[in-house]
């Protein structure tokens, strides 16, 4: 079937559900498509629309309940288990505070900021023009703000694959090869971006990696699905590496931010979780774990 169109098979691969799941969002009325000669089509385009309108309803109803919630912020974008693990930090330090987070990728934290359903974008988008993150995406994302960027801390990523992996991974020239199956991550995370810049660098095209289409949302899920055999390889950071007992092969560093508003910077909640990063109980739990850096913590690196 073309690339445009999706058939119920293909829809339900793509949306990681059952088949007949599929026939119950027709019949609910609930997903777009449409029946030509006896058979359900569905437009690829139309699909990914009503993810991203989906995802962002979800994102307002819980806008809602969380404003009426004193002391909270909701938090949008990319994900990292060092984040987790501050988030974590915070409510046990500020139990009066909440920072919800939702890992929906960069680019969906900077729209949704922009658009006013979170308060906080966490984003890690590199632009290669210009050899910066983040900044360079706001005019385009988030247009209708004039945020300020502060940096959480800088990290590593690369390359994963299972200790137990019978065929030896040498880097990207052992991604198309037929028994490599690959665990994405969903588009518009910056890990995708980051990996379709270097496939396109190196003319590897994504329909030739097994398993380029396997989507899922967090670090965490990148390993799962290794240690789970459903796949042999992912990019994911250095931390999910180590806390699964993985194997890792380096690819770059880079820098992980939060974009909000100065309002919202100078708000108790912020400030308790800018003063969690900089504890020295905090970094010296995510020592243990290795590959973080911490040198601009909590510092304004655009206004």
């Amino acid at each position: 079937m073309s690339s445009e169109f999706m058939n119920t098979k293909e829809v339900a691969r793509y949306l990681d559900i059952h088949e007949k799941q599929v026939y119950m969002l027709i019949k609910a009325g609930k997903i777009p498509c449409t029946r030509v000669t006896g058979k359900w089509i569905f437009p690829a385009k139309m699909i990914d629309e009503w993810i991203e309108k989906s995802a962002h309803g979800s994102l307002q109803q819980a806008k809602k309940k969380i404003d009426s919630i004193g002391g909270s912020l909701l938090a949008a974008g990319s994900n990292d288990p060092v984040l987790d693990m501050l988030l974590t930090a915070i409510k046990k330090e500020h139990p009066a505070f909440n920072i919800f987070s939702a890992s929906t990728g960069s680019i969906n934290g900077l729209e949704a900021l922009n658009t006013g359903l979170t308060d906080i974008a966490f984003s890690h988008l590199y632009d290669p023009d210009t050899g910066e993150y983040n900044v360079p995406y706001l005019k385009q994302y988030c247009p209708d703000h004039s945020p300020v960027v502060v940096n959480l801390f800088y990290r590593e990523i690369g390359f994963l694959t299972a200790k137990t992996a019978e065929e030896k991974f040498k880097g990207w020239e052992s991604l198309a090869r037929k028994h490599m199956r690959f665990v994405n991550r969903q588009r518009g995370s910056g890990i995708r971006i980051f990996l379709d810049y270097e496939l396109k660098n190196r003319n590897i095209p994504g329909g030739d990696i097994p398993g380029y289409d396997n989507e899922v949302y967090t670090h965490f899920e990148v390993g799962l699905a290794l240690i789970a055999g459903e796949a042999k390889v992912g990019i994911a950071s250095a931390a999910v590496a180590k806390i699964l007992d993985l194997n890792f092969l380096p690819l770059t560093g880079e820098r992980f931010d939060m974009i909000l508003d100065r309002d919202t910077f100078f708000r108790p909640e912020l400030q308790a979780f800018v003063e969690t990063l900089q504890s020295e109980p905090f970094k010296k739990r995510v020592e243990k774990i290795g590959n973080y850096n911490f040198k601009d913590a909590g510092k304004i690196l655009h206004s």
